[in-house]
């Protein structure tokens, strides 16, 4: 049946925040569809919500079997997928020791410092002159910050943590050339961080995942590594980093929502729902699953062993989940969207994506009444790399 379907090359056509018409024609004439990443081998792709959805939670669905495969992917090597290359039990086993350091109470208690970080930044911004770049100013170092408070990583090597992130979802990744170097040495550096919490122990969320190791939670060292560095790092910084500047720049461009939510602050949850769902953060769909068995969708009949791609920002605008999905409603209530991801797999640092989101938005709005595009909308520089697309250059004036 697939060798019959046409087969495209994915991803889609990109231009700023927009999602490519293809996904809605896709999703209206066929939902289940084969393309061709960069890399890897053809796929499935997955459309529609329910479909979607059913994907990222069906046990006949696995990323556990992706690995070793020739996966469909942005870059030409493969990166290890640690905790997002297993399935239950032994993903939920990793699950639950990271998420202690996420827990609600936690991450309220979390608030107040990240606003002061926040009020920090701006104030840079101010002294800097009238105007400034929101994404190296703010973005990137606010999210930065915060995780590595979080894994007790010392102030002086923030620097370098950015500069890993931004490293391994670049465009500069796709053909292989850094991965290699920044990925060894951000292992060479966390283990060097575990080992020091062997000799001293601390209570920040590197200090518990190692006492977890030593205590025989079922840790391996590898495991430890590729949590506390690349899935916490890349995890828990680009998507701010990403949406924050995103999200501005739609505010920006559409001022009746910008005048909305300065006319009703208590919309700001909502709001960044919205943002979340409207605004694609990722450059494709990716780490695709791939099926135990055969399953069917509708006319089409994926065979076990063929790989699904969910696209999370094409099921945000179905029009059979969101009404007037193309048009943002800050007020949209309930919003089911799956820009975290869903299932065994959703982003355990969600919480702390809104919050850090929420208090950054608030606070801009609050300390800019006359906020707006400093060198207007075609002075936005796009990126569009391996893993996350959003602005690269926003520069922002008041």
């Amino acid at each position: 049946m697939s060798t019959r379907r046409t087969v495209r090359a994915y991803p889609f056509d990109m231009h700023e925040i927009s999602v490519s018409e293809t996904y809605h024609r896709l999703q209206r004439e066929e939902p289940m569809s084969r393309v061709q990443m960069p890399f890897g081998e053809q796929a499935w792709l997955a459309t529609k919500y329910t479909d979607v959805k059913l994907v990222m939670t069906d046990q006949r669905f696995s990323r556990e079997l992706a690995q070793g495969l020739d996966q469909p992917r942005m870059r030409r090597q493969q990166m290890g997928d640690g905790i997002m290359g297993m399935d239950p039990p032994d993903h939920a086993r990793l699950r639950r020791l990271v998420s202690k350091a996420f827990t609600a109470r936690r991450l309220e208690a979390m608030r107040d410092s990240v606003r002061n970080l926040v009020n920090e930044l701006l104030d840079g911004m101010v002294a800097s002159g009238d105007a400034a770049d929101v994404v190296e100013q703010l973005a990137r170092p606010l999210p930065v910050t915060v995780i590595c408070d979080l894994l007790g990583v010392p102030q002086e090597d923030h620097k370098i943590f950015r500069e890993w992130t931004q490293a391994l979802v670049s465009d500069a990744t796709a053909k292989g050339d850094v991965l290699d170097v920044y990925g060894d040495q951000l292992d060479e550096y966390v283990a060097g961080l575990v080992a020091q919490r062997r000799e001293e122990p601390t209570d920040d969320l590197l200090g518990a995942l190692v006492y977890a190791r030593d205590a025989g939670d079922k840790l391996t060292e590898n495991e430890l590594i590729s949590i506390a560095g690349a899935g916490l790092l890349t995890g828990g910084v680009e998507t701010v980093s990403t949406a924050l500047p995103s999200f501005l720049f739609t505010l920006l461009t559409q001022p009746e929502l910008l005048a909305q939510l300065r006319a009703d602050p208590d919309l700001m949850p909502t709001a960044i729902e919205e943002l979340l769902r409207y605004v694609p953060i990722n450059t494709a769909a990716m780490f695709a699953r791939y099926a135990r068995e055969d399953v069917r969708f509708g006319d089409v009949v994926v065979r076990a062993g063929d790989p699904v791609l969910p696209a999370l920002h094409a099921a945000n605008r179905d029009p059979e989940v969101f009404a007037n999905p193309d048009v943002i409603d800050l007020t949209r209530s309930p919003n089911p969207h799956v820009a975290f991801g869903h299932g065994p797999h959703h982003c355990i640092g969600a919480q702390l994506a809104r919050l850090e989101l929420q208090e950054a938005l608030k606070a801009i709005l609050a300390r800019f009444p006359d906020l707006r595009l400093a060198d207007g909308r075609e002075g936005v520089k796009w990126e569009f790399g391996v893993i996350v697309r959003g602005p690269s250059l926003l520069r922002i004036a008041w």
